[in-house]
């Protein structure tokens, strides 16, 4: 039986960590959760592979922008996430409204009572020259 091949650190430069960051910041745009999981895989593996270059004394330059990219995606993918665990209940009763609107009025309507209760649950009116998102 022979051991799986593994490229040690040194030699990918950095490579790993950044594509792996670049994942998680495409994925976090798609489902914020496993662009969650996908950035916190992305840190360690980029933290790891920027002291070990730094050991080997090579160049950081690809690790260390996979650190920062993994760092952005997951500071975005988590506010992603509390937003949408914030406005559950709504985000819930704007799908159900949805499922029944046969009419493009009825659709409409099922908007605006989101941005109503979007606006009971902030506690503050929407901004009359500030378009709701769709």
């Amino acid at each position: 039986m022979t051991a799986p091949l593994q490229t040690p650190a040194s030699d990918l430069g950095g490579r790993r960590a950044l594509l792996l960051a670049l994942a998680a910041l495409i994925c976090t745009f798609m489902l914020p959760a496993a662009g969650l999981a996908l950035s916190i895989f992305g840190l360690a593996v980029a933290f790891r592979d920027v002291r070990t270059l730094s050991r080997a004394r090579r160049p950081v330059g690809a690790a260390a922008s996979g650190l920062v990219i993994a760092v952005v995606s997951f500071l975005f993918g988590g506010l992603l996430m509390a937003t949408q665990l914030f406005f559950s209940a709504e985000l819930n009763a704007y799908v159900e409204c949805g499922k029944g609107a046969g009419t493009v009025t009825a659709a409409h309507d099922c908007l605006n009572e989101l941005k109503s209760a979007v606006e009971r649950r902030l506690g503050v009116a929407w901004p009359a020259n500030l378009p709701f998102p769709n």
